[in-house]
């Protein structure tokens, strides 16, 4: 099974693609749809549309988990991934893919056993599980939060399917938010 994570922004939404056996976890492809943060809102949008069904017919995902939004003080900023997600979803639908959503909280318990981790102890997990091999691709830091975000987002998936996989130390748990 392939399962494409995604962690939704209007700018800069992470995907990762994992593919699941009964006993092993291969990362497919992860990177970045990135948008002009000067372009107009609409246009941002057809971008994320174009570049998400680019993925869905190239890495042909099973599934597609995203992470659920979740923002405490920012309500334009949470407006506007919550249009991302909405296309997203979108485009997802059109290609007849089955898409999950998961709260922040659970995918941090179940990757790194702690619903309150840090971004860094979630990339040291999301290494941790899929090899030394992941490493950002581009060169920028806060390039591969986005990436390891939307890897975790694809494993929390594999995990809630497969209750029994192992996803590293500690063990991954299964729990809320």
């Amino acid at each position: 099974m392939i399962i494409l994570g995604i962690d939704p922004g209007t700018a800069t939404t992470g995907y990762g693609a994992v593919k699941i056996s009964k006993k092993e976890i291969k990362v497919i492809d992860f990177g970045l749809v990135e948008t002009d943060k000067n372009g107009k809102p609409g246009n941002r949008l057809i971008c994320i549309n174009k570049k998400v069904n680019s993925l869905l017919k190239n890495l042909q995902p099973d599934v597609v988990a995203m992470e659920k939004l979740f923002f405490a003080t920012n309500a334009k900023t949470a407006m506007n991934v919550g249009r991302a997600m909405g296309v997203i979803a979108y485009t997802a639908a059109r290609a007849k893919v089955e898409i999950f959503e998961y709260a922040p909280g659970t995918i941090k318990k179940v990757i790194t056993g702690d619903g309150r981790a840090d971004k860094k102890i979630v990339q040291k997990s999301v290494r941790k599980i899929l090899g030394p091999k992941v490493r950002s691709k581009v060169r920028k830091k806060t390039h591969f939060d986005n990436c390891a975000d939307a890897l975790a987002v694809a494993l929390c998936h594999a995990y809630n399917i497969r209750k029994g996989l192992r996803l590293g130390e500690p063990q991954a748990r299964r729990g809320g938010d």
